[in-house]
């Protein structure tokens, strides 16, 4: 066995960064809180220890004992003790999986399962043409969309001691330290375990929406900005590797990650169109000082003399148009265009984001009008450097800047709107009423609200009026989507790309939405043209059983139709996770999941549309959390197609995003599931055979779950007396209300005959 060694006490590793970090977690606190504090803990620890390895029931006692002795403030240090160490040892045992993938590079041992390699081994296997690899790019979408649901304990505050401990964990891996370069690295260990410890775990006030913007922001910083680029040249660099004719291949920028900060108002009265608009702006501030600095950096680089090398007639175009005069850079033509480029964009800051560059441009020069007019520039230099023999020179900072921009844009990243059907609903009724159209638009069965939608989306009239004075909810909402109309005309349509209806439940759902895009001209009824994708989502169970109805009775409809033609004849639609389980339970719900998305399937292969799933799936168990890469391989046939999105909630973004490898290695696992299940093959797909029993399973599983959940009076009391439910609700860890609703008992759900 060749790789034997990589197997060779490969634990060790995290053992000893496990006991390190532990050491130095106790020295904090025996020197923080004193020995009395540092001795209780360690005998709870040795006591759980026993319990656990031995199952000792004297051990279990002791410890039952040992903790009800504890006075309010002893069992805080306690908990915050304990609650260290845990994180502690994550850390140590991410940088243990990090360790472990650079020790199977460096050995260069076989792709593993979830490396892009392996799938582009299958696909060069399978002998997959360069056109039909291309196609699939060019179409692909791939899309881990952050949201801001509440279900992240920790402070930004925590989570960049925890970051910069990794780092100094990374550091002991890759660096051959000297003793002294040794010992200041585990100093800086212990300080930052002692801000750990010193600082507050839980936040006193509740976040704004803003501030969850900026930690948003903070993984862009940390992770995207760098890390995506990085990763599309990998993917191309491995694709001639991987196959000859594969070489040279461009792939487009079909991994995006997307947000719901700032724009999902479901439940959350704080979004309103002020806050959509400064998330915008925030996030397009970020995007164009990340440039500043890297065109800064590039025309450090770019020192190259015309009178020693050639330049193309776009460079030198370029160059003469550039503020730069100085006659110290007369021979330099490349970092005089870099100062005209620098110079644009000081300009296009000032425009999109009302912002200064970290450095002052040169002289003044035109705002871009497009991030694409600006990847055109960056283009040029580049076709100028590998046309005159500098290709290894277009092919570093540059080439990753260039990809950068083709990623992010103005924007940095597409924020959805968001927002129940409930709303929809009213919001459209008062409308309706306020012209005379329909004076009770709620008393309207499906068939006759259709008939009325439709009348307006075709119409050119204007439905709103500014001579109308209306309800709050309805001018609050008009507004977000006039900001997301002005968005579309700032920095792009790619800013706002989706419209996702929570409680999906009906045709008019859609409908509903497309009359109010219309009012603010986000869809224009003369040209038959939707400049943002309505995205229906389908929660409850009985939702998911009936959602391929749904959607065959939207795509029926010729206007509609038309309207998705504008959008390339691609439908998304969004399944919900954590409220079909709360229906029927978690094997119900993902086996309803499941055959929701065969429904799907069908329906759209027959009216010759395209699907995109959009699952939303949490961190837990309950909503849906697990591994991507398990997740997508298991969705049926023809349900990915190239294309999915999956939020990424609460304590799994810091948790997959805050380390660059780590962040690799998902995305990675991502697009090689979407990979593999796009060109599947004999062997990839479960057999058939186990269907009958996952539907008698799922059966039962529903009603044994109702009967408890729903059915059995005390329990709804017992769940509030076992777990700490009411403190959760307590804790400041999100602009939104704890609750979007009282808790009441549901209609019996649809389960399935057994």
């Amino acid at each position: 066995m060749p790789n034997a060694h990589l197997d060779a006490d490969k634990d060790a590793p995290l053992r000893y960064n496990i006991r390190l970090l532990g050491r130095i977690l106790g020295e904090t606190i025996r020197a923080q809180e004193g020995e009395r504090t540092f001795d209780t803990i360690e005998r709870i620890r040795l006591t759980a220890l026993r319990f656990h390895r031995d199952a000792d029931p004297s051990a279990a006692r002791e410890l039952q004992n040992n903790i009800r002795a504890l006075g309010n403030g002893e069992a805080i240090q306690i908990i915050r003790a304990f609650g260290h160490f845990s994180h502690l040892a994550n850390i140590a045992e991410d940088q243990h999986h990090i360790r472990r993938s650079r020790v199977y590079a460096i050995a260069n041992a076989a792709p593993r399962k979830g490396e892009i390699a392996y799938a582009l081994g299958r696909a060069r296997a399978a002998a997959l043409s360069r056109s039909n690899l291309e196609k699939f790019f060019a179409t692909a979408l791939c899309s881990p969309v952050l949201t801001a649901h509440p279900t992240e304990v920790r402070r930004q505050s925590s989570i960049d001691r925890e970051m910069e401990i990794a780092r100094l964990l990374d550091e002991r891996d890759r660096i051959q330290f000297t003793p002294d370069e040794l010992t200041g690295n585990r100093k800086a260990l212990r300080r930052a375990i002692l801000i750990l410890w010193q600082t507050n775990m839980l936040r006193s006030t509740r976040l704004k929406v803003l501030d969850e913007v900026a930690n948003g922001l903070s993984f862009y910083d940390h992770t995207f900005l760098r890390e995506l680029p990085r990763f599309y040249a990998d993917l191309e660099d491995q694709l001639g590797a991987i196959e000859p004719a594969w070489d040279g291949l461009e792939v487009s920028s079909f991994l995006r990650i997307g947000s719901w900060i700032g724009g999902d108002r479901d439940g959350n009265p704080f979004v309103t169109a002020e806050v959509l608009a400064e998330a915008l702006r925030l996030q397009s501030e970020r995007a164009l000082h990340f440039y500043f600095d890297e065109i800064h950096r590039l025309g450090a680089e770019l020192s190259l003399d015309d009178r020693t090398v050639r330049i193309s007639d776009s460079v030198r175009d370029l160059a003469e148009r550039s503020p730069d005069r100085s006659p110290h850079r007369q021979h330099e033509p490349y970092r005089r265009a870099i100062a005209g480029l620098y110079a644009r964009l000081a300009t296009t800051a000032g425009r999109l984001a009302r912002s200064e560059p970290p450095r002052p441009a040169l002289g003044s020069a035109p705002a871009y009008d497009s991030a694409a007019e600006f990847r055109a520039d960056l283009d040029g230099l580049s076709a100028s450097l590998a046309a005159n023999g500098s290709l290894a020179l277009a092919r570093g900072r540059l080439r990753l800047l260039r990809r950068a921009v083709d990623v992010f844009g103005f924007h940095l990243a597409p924020i959805d709107l968001r927002q129940n059907s409930d709303v929809h609903e009213r919001v459209m009724g008062e409308l309706l009423a306020a012209v005379g159209t329909v004076v009770d638009y709620h008393a309207l069965d499906e068939d006759r609200r259709i008939a009325v939608l439709l009348r307006e989306i075709t119409s050119p009239r204007p439905l709103t009026s500014p001579h109308l004075a209306y309800l709050d909810e309805t001018v609050k909402e008009l507004a977000i989507l006039r900001k997301a109309a002005e968005a579309h005309r700032l920095y792009g349509p790619a800013a706002v790309p989706h419209y996702v209806i929570s409680k999906a439940d009906g045709a008019s759902d859609v409908l509903e939405v497309a009359v109010l895009l219309k009012e603010v001209g986000l869809l224009d009824p003369r040209e038959g043209r939707l400049d943002l994708d309505i995205v229906p989502l389908f929660e409850t169970i009985a939702d998911l059983q009936r959602c391929g109805r749904v959607m065959e009775r939207l795509f029926a409809l010729p206007d509609y139709r038309r309207l998705l033609t504008s959008r390339r004849d691609v439908q998304e639609v969004m399944l919900g996770y954590s409220d079909s389980n709360k229906d029927g339970g978690y094997l119900t719900s993902t086996w309803e999941l499941y055959n929701a998305e065969r429904a799907l399937v069908d329906v759209f292969g027959r009216h010759g549309l395209t699907p995109r799933l959009f699952h939303g799936r949490g961190g837990s168990v309950g909503r849906g959390g697990g591994p991507s890469y398990d997740a997508i391989l298991a969705q049926p046939a023809g349900a990915v197609q190239g294309a999915i999105r999956i939020t990424e909630q609460g304590e799994v973004i810091a948790d997959r995003y805050s380390h660059p490898a780590i962040a690799e290695r998902h995305l990675e696992q991502i697009l090689n599931a979407v990979l593999r299940t796009s060109f599947a093959v004999a062997g990839d797909r479960p057999d058939s055979v186990w269907e009958h029993a996952l539907e008698r399973l799922a059966a039962q599983a529903c009603l044994h779950y109702r009967a408890l959940v729903y059915e059995t009076p005390e329990f709804l009391t017992y769940f509030e007396q076992a777990t700490p439910i009411a403190e959760i609700s307590l804790l400041k860890i999100a602009s939104r209300p704890p609750r979007r609703r009282r808790i009441s008992r549901r209609p019996a759900a649809p389960c399935r005959p057994a």
